[in-house]
């Protein structure tokens, strides 16, 4: 694991490993786009891979992603780097924002959009933010820690039901009831959920240990509370609706996810928009040697369709 960009000597760096570079590559540069959007932009890696195979000089690879952290970054790139590719412009933004994002620019429509959708490993290493179970921080969650609501917040504002209804449908977490409960049993001895760690010993005590040892017992639970804490599937819900309109005839979307909600809101959402052909009847899946060479990429899945 990288070191936590907090403690950093220098804010350029980026720990991120991009997931099936490869198979984006192949599958997006297919049609030859001009205009790219990556929707989650992170690292910087599968962007920089699709402006090497644009033509000289044209085309341009607009990046968004709502966390601050990789804005700083590419402005600290751009003003240091003589070689920083000016075909490349980044926003402090969601995915879903990508219609102002190509009018900032004067453009109506796109020609590809590459989602990436999950954490990177620069938001895991940051132990100011509480995505890894890992490392003691508060209890955070959010993309953007400048707006929104922190995750020990959302659970003070929930009652048991919602907070157990939450770790249920976004984590499939089978305790959910008697975490939810735990949870609030603290918050009424005025020991509310406040850092990672209290957290995680809930979980420890509440999820029975495994046979499968790999799965540590908070992690569906992390993953519930992230995903409500960042509006998460509404988001990925509302732009495969909208991104018809944003993507030019011909034009394709690329979604790489890594949990079976996110996978089931792709799969549908290309099967029941008569806007797409799906070209991914099933879904890609990383090589073993990726998976060897970078393990988190394991559970990914990616699908593509193509704008009618």
């Amino acid at each position: 694991m990288c070191d936590s960009p907090s403690s950093s000597s220098s804010n350029l760096d980026s720990c991120h490993i991009s997931v099936m570079p490869d198979e984006v590559v192949e599958w997006v540069m297919e049609t030859s786009p001009l205009v790219i959007v990556d929707g989650t932009y992170g690292g910087g890696g599968h962007a920089r891979r699709l402006l090497e195979r644009l033509p000289s000089g044209e085309g341009h690879v607009i990046g968004l992603d709502r966390d601050p952290a990789v804005s700083q970054r590419v402005e600290g790139e751009e003003a240091t780097n003589p070689s920083f590719d000016s075909r490349l412009t980044v926003f402090l933004a969601s995915y879903e924002q990508t219609p102002k994002a190509l009018a900032r620019l004067n453009l109506e429509q796109a020609d590809a959009l590459v989602l990436d959708l999950g954490l990177s490993s620069d938001q895991l290493a940051d132990r100011n933010r509480g995505f890894s179970f890992t490392q003691d921080g508060p209890l955070d969650l959010r993309f953007d820690p400048e707006n929104g609501t922190p995750a020990n917040r959302w659970l003070a504002q929930h009652d048991e039901k919602q907070i157990a209804d939450a770790i249920y449908q976004y984590g499939e977490e089978r305790f959910s009831r008697r975490i939810a409960r735990a949870i609030v049993a603290r918050a009424r001895e005025r020991r509310p959920v406040e850092s990672v760690n209290d957290l995680v010993e809930i979980c420890r005590r509440c999820v029975p240990r495994s046979r499968n040892h790999d799965i540590h017992p908070a992690t569906r639970t992390f993953q519930a509370l992230r995903i409500a804490v960042n509006d998460e599937l509404g988001i990925l819900e509302r732009t495969l609706a909208d991104a018809p309109r944003w993507i030019a005839a011909g034009g394709r979307l690329a979604v790489i996810s890594f949990h079976s909600l996110e996978d089931r809101i792709v799969k549908t959402a290309f099967r029941d928009d008569d806007a797409w052909d799906v070209l991914t009847k099933k879904p890609l899946r990383p090589s073993e040697l990726e998976i060897a060479n970078n393990p988190r990429s394991r559970s990914a899945k990616m699908r593509v369709a193509q704008r009618r």
